[in-house]
């Protein structure tokens, strides 16, 4: 029992730093975010800083996942996940997957823009994305190029690349995004459908 109480312990850490990268936060931003300092958010990442309830607390109010995901408590027995949603910059997401330490499932929905297609916030970071259009159309855009993906389409991308979504239809647009490690690729491809004289 003891053991595996220390093993749990001894993986928060690692588990801290990759929730913080998915949500692409700096030590700095997520310090002012929970009021804990920056050089204690390092010391808890890199594991020379024990957990206890004053820390994590306020990180599992700031990445909105449950006390029992966020230490990586063993499971109870119920497979059921209990997605809450969030926004950030006017996109809703819902966190499929139970999942801190691999891949991580989520299902956003892009509302409709008036007018114009919205101007992209493009975004790089470190590691791997696939995404599946459930509903809608949707405009990829990575780097200097532009796809148009339908419902029933995929796509597959490193993140260093810099890319964003936009909704281009007249319904909203949901969205199946699964962030994965740098190396870690998703076996199914489908050809998204270039814009015409964007490509």
């Amino acid at each position: 029992m003891t053991d595996d109480f220390h093993d749990v312990l001894a993986e928060v850490g690692g588990r801290l730093r990759r929730l913080r990268n998915a949500r692409h936060l700096t030590l700095d931003q997520l310090a002012e975010e929970t009021g804990i300092s920056t050089s204690t958010l390092s010391r808890l990442e890199s594991g020379q800083r024990r957990p206890n309830l004053e820390l994590l607390l306020p990180l599992a109010k700031t990445y909105r996942v449950p006390l029992d995901e966020l230490v990586g408590a063993p499971a109870t027995g119920d497979p059921r996940v209990h997605p809450r949603s969030f926004r950030r910059k006017g996109v809703t997401w819902v966190q499929l997957a139970k999942n801190p330490g691999g891949p991580t499932a989520y299902k956003q929905v892009l509302g409709v823009n008036r007018g114009a297609v919205a101007s992209q916030d493009l975004c790089v970071h470190e590691g791997y994305e696939w995404v599946y259009v459930l509903s809608g159309e949707v405009q990829l855009t990575l780097g200097a190029k532009r796809y148009r993906l339908s419902a029933g389409e995929a796509a597959e991308f490193e993140t260093t690349t810099p890319h964003g979504y936009a909704n281009i239809g007249q319904v909203p647009v949901e969205l199946l995004v699964i962030f994965a490690g740098q190396g870690e690729r998703i076996h199914l491809r489908l050809q998204a459908t270039a814009l015409r004289g964007e490509e």
